[in-house]
């Protein structure tokens, strides 16, 4: 089973978090990106761009934070942190 962790901080607090589970055969990447799909609908937030840092990050801990500059529409929030928790 694949599960991440999606989390909204706002004023260095935890405000939202959502766990999303794929038990597809679908490729690591692909369920990463399914699932951040399905966390920003959630949280009513635009597809965050991913920088060269965000992608360095998640490659060596399997987690990276998007602040605003990962976001093209308004960002109210500290920033949105994902987390690989589970890995088949």
């Amino acid at each position: 089973m694949f599960r991440l962790w999606g989390k909204l901080y706002s004023n260095h607090k935890m405000t939202r978090d959502l766990t999303v589970q794929d038990p597809s055969e679908d490729t690591r990447t692909h369920k990463v990106f399914s699932a951040i799909t399905e966390i920003c609908l959630s949280f009513d937030l635009s597809q965050p761009i991913w920088l060269d840092a965000n992608i360095s990050e998640f490659r060596r801990s399997s987690r990276t934070r998007f602040t605003k500059d990962n976001f093209i529409d308004d960002f109210p929030f500290d920033y949105l942190e994902i987390q690989i928790i589970e890995e088949d």
